[in-house]
This record gives C-alpha cells, structure tokens and sequence, in this order.
C-alpha cells in the first residue's frame, strides 16, 4: 500500500489511546521483520533509521532505499521516520528521500539553543510537509548527558512545543537508551502531568527497557509513540546466535538471518498487540 505518514499513524492511534510500535531498522533483515510483525498484528507501524545507523551504512540512502521500499509493498500501513538526527543537513536529506517524519534531536544543548534549533529544523520540515519530533530532557543512555533519574518538566515541555512547532515531543520519565534488561522504572503521575500540559503526543524512547505491564500503563497513562530498538537486536543476535551453535559448519547467511528476522517478526507482532490493546486473535489493520 501507499507510504503512509508517521503523523497519521500517531494522530489515528493517539485518538485511539492506543501505542503505536516504532522500531530501528539497521539491516534490511530488521524492515522486513517488522513489517511482518506489523501485519501479523494487523496494525500499523514505524520504522526508524537512526543517525547512527546511516553512519554504520556510510549515508542514508542506500537503507532508507530499502526502508522505502519495503514500506510501500506492506499490507498495513507504515512509515518512515528518521530518529535521533543531530545533523540538519541529515534532515534535509531524509526529507528528500520521502520520509515523511524526523526526530530532531538538540536535547544535549541547554533549554535555550534546544529551543533555537528545533525551532528553525521544524520551520524547515513544516515548509516542505514533513512531521517533526523532538526532545525535552534527555532520555539517558547511549553516553546521554543525563541518568535514568533525568525528568522533563511538564510547564516547561508546553512551552517548548509553543514555541517550536513540534509535532510530537520525547519526554524523559524514567527510561534509558540501550538497555539490556526490562526493569525500568516509569513514573506514570509525570507521564499523566505531561500528557495534560502537552498538546501533542509524547513518545517514549529508550523502552526496550520497560516491562510488557509498564508499556501498557505508559499508553494508558499518555503515551503514544513508543521506541524500541536494543530489545529487538537481543532477539535478533540470540536467533542468530542459536542457530549458528546449532551448526558449527553453517556459513550461508541467509540459514542465520533468516531465523533471526522470524523471530524478530514474531516479538515485534506481540509488542504491536501490547501496544494497541490486541488481542493475539485480533487483526485491525489501519489503512488510513
């Protein structure tokens, strides 16, 4: 189907009060997995490329090609998000390459400068139809300025989307980027605050270290978008890990990466029903 807008993904789901899933594609493998995933659930999703993950391909083309690609032969609807770009001139390509959204991501700088230049990039995105996210008191991990402890201030997170034109905000509640384990520790009140000062959705980053109860609290408590990533590569690399114990002798990639993207499909398919309040037996998939 027609690549779809991370924007009206999130407004559909946001009216909804359901989760949507937006997960990191670093190999072609991770697309096409969740994809799968999402259409096993019958619901939409959100495939993130990450600044990080262009520099590992040596520029973004050749992976949001791919992204692209794959998004649009889908049988739910999907899109195409660029995430944690510090670089505008990052923005501005993946706005050429047809992503319909990006994460704009100057949460390192001081409230001030943040202000400044997410203000200019979504001037920027807005002039040629792009959706824009930020970040308001960094999510930790990742060599992040700031611990898991870090909290964003909900007066202060209504003025920033005031006074930038954001479309959607991170918000840091609790998670860290990176984590192996899921014990995070949410704080649903703050979640709650944000949710009633801010007027557009929030999302979650650094939730692959939250628990299926807190992810369904999260959304229950106000959030919308929730990011995973380093949950899905642990299952990616076990898959990959087990089959190759499994044969010493095995050398075809494909006898490797191709259990590994099932078994990421099938974890991204579970998340999804998590997110949108499915049931396993549920299919409804979203074709706006």
């Amino acid at each position: 189907m027609p690549l779809t807008g991370t924007g009206a993904i999130v407004a559909t789901a946001a009216r909804a009060g359901h989760g949507v899933g937006a997960f990191n594609v670093i190999q072609l493998e991770h697309a096409q997995a969740i994809i799968a995933g999402a259409e096993q659930a019958g619901a939409p999703v959100v495939l993130q490329i990450s600044e990080n993950a262009a520099r590992y391909h040596g520029a973004l083309a050749p992976i949001a090609k791919a992204s692209l690609a794959e998004a649009e032969r889908a049988t739910v609807a999907v899109s195409v998000h660029l995430d944690h770009a510090t670089s505008t001139e990052l923005v501005r390509e993946a706005v050429d390459l047809g992503f319909g959204s990006v994460m704009f991501d100057a949460s390192a700088k001081d409230y001030e400068d943040n202000l400044a230049a997410t203000a200019d990039v979504v001037a920027r995105c807005h002039a040629a139809g792009c959706w824009v996210e930020a970040e308001l008191g960094e999510v930790g991990g990742k060599d992040g300025v700031h611990a898991p402890g870090a909290r964003t201030d909900p007066a202060e997170a209504a003025a920033f989307v005031a006074a930038t034109g954001v479309d959607a905000l991170a918000v840091a509640v609790g998670t860290s980027h990176a984590m192996l384990t899921r014990d995070a520790s949410l704080d649903f009140d703050l979640i709650a605050a944000l949710r009633a000062a801010v007027p557009v959705p929030l999302v979650l980053h650094g939730s692959s270290g939250v628990a299926d109860e807190d992810l369904t609290a999260a959304v229950q408590h106000g959030m919308t978008k929730v990011n995973i990533a380093t949950h899905l590569n642990h299952v990616f690399t076990t898959a990959v890990r087990d089959a190759l114990t499994a044969d010493m002798r095995l050398v075809d990639t494909r006898r490797y990466l191709g259990p590994a993207r099932a078994a990421t499909a099938e974890e991204v398919a579970r998340l999804l029903r998590i997110l949108n309040a499915l049931n396993a037996s549920q299919s409804h998939p979203d074709r706006k």
